[in-house]
């Protein structure tokens, strides 16, 4: 695609793509057919729930036993693919959930902690939205055979409903949950809602309960790790109190050994996972399979017991193949879009190549500001996303440095009425210098989420890329007044000068490829059921509150892609980074700090049990998920850059693509 002469055939190729791998993608959801999947809408006392429901065919006219199943914080129902495929193409029922303000459902609680306010109930009122449908089994004594299940917050909310559920039984005499199994979850959250471990063990009853409890989670199966606030260390649960408790405190507990407590059979699995990697496990969905074969043992008349083998990954893999054909859509797209009459106006004239340092200490210094440009942003990420208190410290220490240091160069340069160029040049790096010292002492004002700004992790990452764009605008500005412009370098060197209609035209071009791309999306999902995903990289459709979020969080993102663009595209000129060369130093100056970020992280987490930041859990989870997005940014930057000569396509496109993509697959409260 390196010239694409014929936009018209890569955007076949990109079709053919999306919609063959959506196709195969849903014959595995599905079953070949033998699965129904449809998306569904209920209202609930707290909002509206919706979710994926696999029926199996002949479930209409024969109840089967049943699952609820749902994602953890930030996530959505489509994490649940790989239970769902599996257990419905063996009979079940599975209802795979969006919990509240997350996905296609809403809460309309208020909320004086959003954090505390999607999960509680969320199982619990989808659970009494399923007992009374007539495709759900119950027993002659009205007992619901359903199953709850769910992943970190969702493995909270099923276990929560299960103690609803059995305070329920105290008063109408049956049980709607008949079993539940939690992936990537304790006691924790539980506690702080002010029940002991004792409430919670006391309360699975005669229930067939499972934990899925992987060695290398980053949050939970370690209280004292937790509670010392450095919990990404490898874990043993069922050697726990509390694992020890949950198993009816057995002598010499062994995982995945099947414990008799209180009439229920109790099991805890301990793969060598991490918490994302739950999702995309043949051993934890196996683990699954053989769990709900345990339970529902006696209605193997209704479901398939004991059938060994997993097809859910060949879904994602299908999956997979019509994300490339997404993101493969968009280049030729502009590209034909360009050839229209108001269109075209997205090309100005290509900069003229900045000539290369001369001088081995210059070439020493580009080299320098290359590798630094790329490393920086990961350098600070825990203290820009998760407020590490010696980071934080570190950088204001060093933001007060520069501001006295350009404070007093400025005061020079008009004392000594020095040239223009250290005029300019000490006027804007104090100015940048007092917005950065601003924003830093802002940090929990910024993050917090708000009415305005809700979606709670999208906050942090947008504070993160600010504080890059700053620091890298910082950068530019003294590269370019030190070095390029002493050699006749101008703003147009930098793709940045363009008129009115060019920013314009630029602007409709990406808003109009964005609206094709996220059509294609939705022809998908209303004819296959299925979204562009691998693991938790995901394209998913969205509902109105999210373009409402992206409207005020595009103007934050653009500031970072733009300034990033700017200095991809001026680092990476000249011979040296032609072609495929250029491609690799564009990604590695987006990304090559945050890949080494993980190899160091998870790199000591596996070899010495203790990961090189033990206090980011979350943090290092959302580096996992930005590696993707901003490698893409970065082959978008570099080609329209290379192909329009300026950087605003790539800056819009980037801006409004990846926002959406990052606040349809989060959170996002909506009521305060």
């Amino acid at each position: 695609m390196k010239n694409v002469k014929n936009p018209i055939l890569w955007i076949v190729i990109s079709l053919v793509l999306i919609f063959v791998g959506s196709f195969l993608a849903s014959q595995f959801n599905s079953s070949s057919g033998d699965v129904e999947v449809d998306r569904i809408y209920f209202d609930t006392p707290r909002g509206e729930l919706s979710g994926l429901l696999y029926k199996p065919n002949g479930s209409n006219e024969e109840p089967r036993p049943t699952i609820v199943a749902t994602h953890g914080y930030l996530n959505s129902a489509e994490m649940q693919d790989a239970q769902a495929i599996e257990m419905s193409k063996r009979g079940y029922v599975v209802l795979a959930l969006d919990q509240y303000d997350h996905g296609h459902s809403t809460g309309t609680m208020e909320k004086e902690s959003p954090f505390m306010s999607f999960w509680p109930h969320a199982i619990y009122d989808a659970v009494q939205y399923m007992y009374d449908q007539d495709y759900v089994l119950k027993d002659e004594n009205s007992n619901g055979m359903i199953a709850v299940s769910g992943h970190s917050m969702g493995g909270f909310s099923s276990t929560h409903a299960v103690m609803l559920d059995e305070n329920d039984f105290q008063e109408n005499g049956y049980r709607k949950i008949a079993s539940s199994l939690t992936f990537g979850s304790d006691y924790w959250w539980l506690t702080l809602l002010g029940y002991t471990d004792e409430d919670i063990n006391n309360s699975y009853g005669p229930r067939t309960s499972g934990k899925v409890a992987g060695q290398y989670d980053e949050f939970f199966f370690d209280r004292e790790a937790e509670m010392a606030s450095e919990p990404v260390v490898k874990k043993d649960y069922v050697n726990t109190e509390e694992g020890q408790g949950f198993l009816g405190n057995p002598e010499n507990p062994q995982a995945g050994e099947v414990y008799q407590v209180d009439d229920g059979k109790r099991v805890i699995y301990q793969p060598n996972e991490t918490h994302p990697w739950n999702h995309f496990s043949k051993t934890s969905t196996g683990y699954a399979i053989d769990f709900y074969d345990m339970t529902f043992a006696d209605y193997d008349n209704l479901v398939t017991i004991g059938k060994d083998g997993q097809s859910w990954v060949f879904k994602e893999y299908s999956s997979f193949i019509a994300l490339i054909g997404f993101f493969l859509l968009f280049i030729p797209m502009i590209l034909l879009l360009a050839k229209l009459p108001f269109f075209k106006y997205i090309y100005t004239k290509k900069p003229e190549a900045l000539p290369g340092p001369k001088t081995p200490g210059a070439k020493v210094a580009s080299y320098i500001l290359l590798i630094f440009g790329g490393l920086f942003p990961a350098l600070f990420f825990t203290a820009w996303y998760s407020g590490d208190t010696y980071g934080m410290r570190l950088i204001g220490q060093i933001n007060l440095i520069l501001i006295i240091t350009f404070a007093i160069v400025m005061i020079y340069s008009f004392v000594k009425n020095a040239n223009k160029n250290m005029k300019s040049w000490s006027i804007i790096m104090l100015v940048l210098s007092a917005i950065q010292y601003w924003y830093l002492n802002g940090q929990d004002k910024f993050i917090t989420e708000t009415e305005f700004f809700g979606a709670p992790t999208a906050n942090p990452t947008v504070y993160w890329a600010i504080n890059v764009a700053i620091v890298m605008l910082m950068l530019l500005v003294s590269t370019h007044y030190i070095s390029r412009k002493p050699e006749g370098a101008t703003i147009a060197n930098y793709g940045v000068k363009a008129n009115v209609k060019a920013i314009l035209a630029s602007l409709v071009t990406a808003i109009v490829a964005v609206v094709i791309g996220y059509g294609m999306l939705y022809i998908v999902d209303a004819v296959f059921k299925t979204d562009f995903r691998l693991w938790t990289f995901a394209v998913k459709t969205f509902e109105g509150q999210h373009v409402i979020a992206l409207l005020k969080y595009a103007p934050l993102f653009f500031i970072y892609y733009f300034v990033i663009g700017i200095s991809v595209n001026m680092n990476t000129t000249g011979e040296k980074f032609n072609g495929f060369k250029g491609y690799i130093a564009s990604i590695l100056h987006f990304v090559g700090g945050l890949i080494l970020y993980l190899a160091y992280h998870y790199g000591l987490l596996f070899t010495t049990g203790v990961a090189g930041y033990p206090a980011e859990s979350l943090s290092s989870i959302i580096v996992i998920g930005l590696v993707p997005v901003l490698t893409i940014a970065a082959i978008f930057n570099t080609f329209l850059y290379r192909k329009t000569g300026n950087v605003y396509v790539a800056a819009f496109l980037n801006t409004i693509l990846m926002t959406m993509i990052t606040l349809a697959n989060t959170a996002l409260y909506t009521v305060f």
